[in-house]
């Protein structure tokens, strides 16, 4: 990957996940480069990928340069890859996928107060169906805290048009509106050192795997681990000795 990069910034970092969030295994790590480098390739134009919020965030950069900062989200484990046949698809990890529930939770809830402030009294709520749960049921937790009862009409024209666990979910939310109910700051703060957590990142490191046959713990280096992925290959389940004593006939199988 060249010279090794320093812990990318907050903001890259969630630029680079709401980049990913267009293509969730639709496309992989050249695809994203683009998208975040501005590209004006045909296909990329026809996906509406240029609608991206996050496009063209790196367009002073190479695109090897974005790859490579790309690459780094994947080796702190921001972001994964997962094959589709033979293609490399980017994923979310669990701590990116925290990550960007967050920031589309935040992005739905200004979307709203855009909105509100330009006077638009019914807008139309499908485009909220149909998408993820977690997220969904995050922005609605949002809007209750705000604790302002501006939402109140958007939320029961949401609810309209909802399955019933959300529209559940949305009549709790305008109750608390409604009733100005107590709002747990625990709960909140929890949220937010979760999410600080998550944009830490978690450092690549050497893992110490237990042999399954001679039960003796054997190194899977960070290199190694890189290799795997990029070749496919599931993890080692036996120290080298084993596997090279099986390759040549020594363990009775």
């Amino acid at each position: 990957m060249g010279k090794e990069l320093e812990h990318l910034p907050e903001e890259e970092i969630r630029a680079i996940l709401r980049a990913a969030d267009e293509i969730i295994m639709r496309g992989g790590r050249a695809l994203l480069s683009k998208i975040l480098k501005g590209s004006k390739e045909k296909k990329l134009l026809e996906l509406g990928l240029d609608d991206c919020p996050t496009y063209g965030f790196f367009h002073k950069h190479t695109i090897k340069e974005i790859t490579e900062k790309i690459d780094w989200m994947i080796d702190y484990n921001f972001l994964e890859i997962e094959y589709s046949g033979k293609l490399p698809m980017i994923v979310f990890s669990e701590r990116g996928w925290t990550i960007e529930a967050d920031q589309m939770a935040d992005e739905l809830l200004q979307d709203w107060n855009e909105k509100l402030t330009s006077g638009e009294l019914t807008p139309d709520m499908t485009y909220l169906k149909d998408r993820n749960r977690e997220m969904i049921f995050l922005f609605i937790d949002k809007i209750g805290e705000t604790q302002d009862k501006q939402y109140i009409p958007y939320l029961e024209a949401w609810a309209e048009i909802e399955y019933k666990k959300v529209i559940a979910k949305i009549q709790q939310a305008i109750k608390v509106l409604q009733e100005n109910d107590f709002i747990n700051e625990d709960v909140i703060k929890q949220r937010n050192n979760e999410l600080s957590e998550a944009l830490e990142g978690e450092e690549p490191h050497d893992l110490s795997i237990k042999c399954i046959y001679c039960g003796n713990r054997f190194t899977f280096t960070i290199g190694e681990q890189q290799f795997y992925k990029k070749k496919r290959f599931v993890l080692p389940r036996r120290c080298k000795k084993c596997r090279d004593e099986e390759r040549y006939g020594y363990i009775d199988m």
